[in-house]
Formats: C-alpha cells, structure tokens, sequence
C-alpha cells in the first residue's frame, strides 16, 4: 500500500516540539521517500539546520539543509521555546548550505522535475509562501504538499503553524499547490506513549537522540507523552490508505481560524478520519527502521 518512490523536501522548524525529529525520523525510516533536502523555518533557523543534519549524521545520513526565513511574512513574533539543540554539544561543526535562500532552492528543486517532488510542511509556513512568490511555477510544480496545520474539529482553535504567519499560510492556501492537510482535531488523537519511546530509544544512536529530544520536549510540557503531530502528516505522504480525506477549499481568518469549505473542484484534500492504530504503530516502526537504511 505505499505510495511510489518519490523525492521529499522537508519544510521544517525542527528544535522545538519534539515532533518535527520525528517525522524526520519517519522519513530517514522509509526507503520508498528520498529527502531532497530539508528547509529551516522561524526563528534562529541556522541553529535549527544544524540540529536536522546531526540527526540525519546519527541516522548514517549526509542531509542537504538549508536554513530558511527567520522572521514571519505577517510580522509576528517569532515563539522561541528556549531548549532548541541543548541535548546537542558542538552543533556548530555541522555543515549547512548557506550559499542558497531557502525559497530559492525550494525552487530549484521543484522545477528541476516539475512535478517529481512532493514537500512535507510542518512548521510555519514562510519558505513555502517566499517559494511561491518567488517563482509561478513552483505551486503547480509541486507534486503534493503535505501540511501539518489548522484544526477543522467542531471546537476549533488557532493552530501554532497557522497562526505563527496568517500571511504565509493564506497565500499557501490561495495558491495552485494541491495540498493535503492533517489539523489539530485529527492529530490530537493519537499518543506516543512511554513504550513507544523506549522502543525508539532502544534503536541506535539515532533513536537514543531521539528519546533524549521526547525527554526534553515532555519535560518542557510537564506531560509523560508525545503527541506526534508531524509524523501523522509525514506519514499522509506514505500510507494514505491510513487517512480519509475530503476534497475543497481553506480559508484564513484574521485570528489564525482555518474554515474548510467542501468542493469537488477544490486544490485541498482535508484529513477527516484516520487509523489512529495503524499510524501509530508505523511511526515507531518507521522510526526505529531508520538506523538500518
């Protein structure tokens, strides 16, 4: 039931919540996705570069990573959580490609195959925004987006992605990309409980840096789980037999809202229902095979 082989370029604000390394770790553990490379977005992203190519180095992988857009389109404050790479000495020995802006290569990627690459948001949605400004044919050059972000659920609230840069994601929304989007109601559904972290810690260096980030992040929160938002959207890409989805249309409101509008005709495909079960079981599973690819 996995989707074709297909290269992925990862949008991410990687260091703070626990689960962008883990949908990271979903992708490193799925031989049927190529990370294209990785963009960082929001905040201090050089820092943030640094950490995904360490965990790409502790997984046996040499990432391409880029980092990204510092400060919002809308010109909100950046939330900076204050733990990013602790767990990590000598972070600045890592090698990133600072010769390129994020939206620039997110580009270049994407029209070196038009419709080859499929790109997996987990973060604000800023480099996505810059790229499709950037260049016309990047959002139809797109084979799908996959976007973590909004809550469609009947008592909805202002996601972090959203709301971070209701700019960047009204003219994500407003653009030709066809997007798949998995909100809060769908991904507050599922846990990574105590078991699974120490079945992830038990699975190599890279697995051990994961547990100490699930460690860091819970410690942060006060709670003894993970809620692995990211890996949920990373994971659309790969078994979408997992996933229902209805077709239509988002809208942006002023306070960060996202309102989705069912249409046949419609560029987005919204997460309805999922196999909670299933998803959480191939996420670790994808995880701890991700030391072996």
């Amino acid at each position: 039931m996995n989707q074709p082989t297909a290269d992925v370029l990862l949008d991410t604000d990687i260091g703070s919540d626990v689960d962008d390394a883990l949908a990271l770790g979903v992708l490193l553990g799925s031989p049927e996705a190529r990370i294209a490379g990785i963009t960082t977005v929001y905040g201090d992203t050089l820092l943030r570069a640094r950490l995904a190519h360490r965990l790409g180095a502790l997984a046996g992988r040499d990432l391409t990573v880029v980092p990204g857009a510092t400060e919002t389109l809308s010109g909100k404050d950046v939330w900076w959580a204050g733990h990013e790479g602790r767990a990590f000495p000598d972070l600045e020995i890592e090698p990133v490609r600072d010769d390129i802006a994020a939206d620039r290569f997110l580009v270049d990627t994407v029209l070196a195959e038009p419709g080859a690459s499929d790109v997996v948001a987990i973060a604000p949605l800023t480099n996505i925004a810059r790229a499709i400004r950037l260049d016309d044919r990047f959002a139809p050059g797109v084979r799908t987006l996959y976007l973590m972000g909004g809550d469609f659920g009947p008592r909805a609230k202002a996601e972090h992605n959203i709301v971070s840069d209701i700019t960047a994601a009204r003219i994500v929304f407003g653009s030709a990309v066809r997007t798949v989007v998995t909100g809060l109601d769908i991904t507050t559904r599922l846990r990574i409980e105590r078991d699974g972290v120490e079945t992830i810690r038990a699975a190599g260096p890279y697995g051990e840096a994961l547990a100490r980030e699930i460690d860091g992040w819970t410690g942060f929160t006060g709670e003894s789980w993970s809620v692995p938002h990211d890996p949920i959207t990373a994971l659309s890409l790969l078994r979408p037999d997992l996933y229902t989805t209805e077709r239509g249309t988002v809208e942006v409101t002023d306070e960060g809202l996202t309102v989705f509008t069912p249409d046949p005709e419609g560029r987005v495909d919204l997460v309805v229902d999922a196999d909670v079960q299933g998803i959480a079981e191939q996420i670790v599973t994808r995880i701890v095979r991700a030391q072996g690819l």
